[in-house]
């Protein structure tokens, strides 16, 4: 038999466990050009929270009552596609199943010699991408500036830090508790960290770490802590919009600061982006992260919940903090 992870409910505010439902079938038979997969491991995204609404995103919303897709990597157990073996791991966006049928389109081949699999959800796949291609495309860093990371020690500020290093830049991660600042110094090379649960007047705090003010700020998280940012941007700082978890669960609309007066004041570029904008570039982006993992410049870290029956909790944890980088489900 085989289980599958189905959208039962769209939530409302924090997802629940309820929002779930988990039902048996049983496994497909492959035909002509088709190979089945069995799932090794699954990512799990505060951007799927999106998805599990029914307003107008990026990409399409989820349906009720069918199973919920991520990044996942597979192994392949049976073939009748050429182009695939048995024993070959697989990478790309699969359903949360046991075990699935694929007819091969969006799959790729990833080798457990070369990383070890997870690395293909993370810092060598769309984790990694989004941090190198956010930072380069649209932050453009230079060397002796100065980047503010929220979000910073999840999985794609953890990698942007690392990058913004090797590019010479001062780095500052924000984060929600002392164990996440003192990684981010000790063990990722950040020159400072902030504890936002500990800090009563953002604002200031940034400024004292950064006193040359704020080149530009990855922004993971959105929310007061973002507010707190601006006021320390310098002229031509470039903000990147990468996610907003802090208000992903909002039933309100939420009370922000205007924008306007710090971006006209400053000459700054504020843009959001997904990863998907440049998918001519990932070629070259993967290459380069590859390169800096084998020379050891660029590390990374996961939060690994094991067993099929945890992935819906390890996606709801994400929301209270509970993951250092990476945060994935291995079966």
């Amino acid at each position: 038999m085989n289980r599958t992870i189905l959208l039962e409910k769209r939530p409302i505010g924090k997802p629940q466990l309820a929002d779930f439902k988990f039902v048996l079938n049983e496994v497909e038979n492959i035909t002509a050009g088709e190979l089945l997969l069995k799932t090794t491991y699954v990512s799990v995204d505060p951007y799927l929270r999106g998805r599990m609404s029914d307003a107008k995103s990026y990409v399409p919303s989820f349906e009720l009552h069918k199973p919920i897709t991520s990044g996942i990597v597979a192994e392949v157990i049976d073939s009748k596609n050429t182009a695939f073996k048995k024993g070959d791991f697989v990478a790309g966006m699969l359903e949360w199943k046991e075990f699935q049928k694929s007819n091969g389109e969006g799959l790729l081949k990833v080798d457990a010699l070369k990383a070890p699999l997870s690395t293909y959800l993370g810092v060598l796949g769309m984790t990694g991408l989004t941090a190198y291609l956010g930072l380069t495309e649209i932050g453009k860093p230079k060397k002796g500036e100065t980047i503010v990371v929220s979000g910073a020690a999840g999985a794609v500020g953890s990698i942007v830090g690392q990058i913004a290093k090797l590019f010479g830049c001062k780095v500052i991660g924000i984060a929600g508790t002392d164990e996440k600042v003192t990684m981010l110094k000790s063990s990722l090379g950040f020159d400072e960290a902030i504890n936002y649960n500990t800090t009563k007047n953002m604002a200031a705090v940034i400024k004292e770490a950064a006193p040359n003010g704020v080149d530009i700020y990855f922004d993971n998280v959105g929310g007061p802590i973002s507010d707190a940012v601006l006021f320390n941007i310098n002229q031509f700082a470039r903000i990147i919009i990468c996610g907003a978890i802090s208000i992903y669960n909002n039933i309100e609309l939420p009370k922000s600061v205007s924008v306007q007066p710090f971006l006209v004041r400053n000459s700054a570029l504020m843009q959001g982006f997904i990863v998907f904008n440049y998918a001519e570039k990932y070629p070259e982006a993967i290459k380069q992260l590859s390169q800096w993992l084998t020379e050891g410049k660029l590390t990374y870290t996961e939060t690994i919940a094991e067993g099929f029956d945890n992935i819906p909790q390890a996606f709801l944890d994400l929301f209270e903090g509970k993951n250092s980088g990476k945060m994935l489900v291995k079966i």
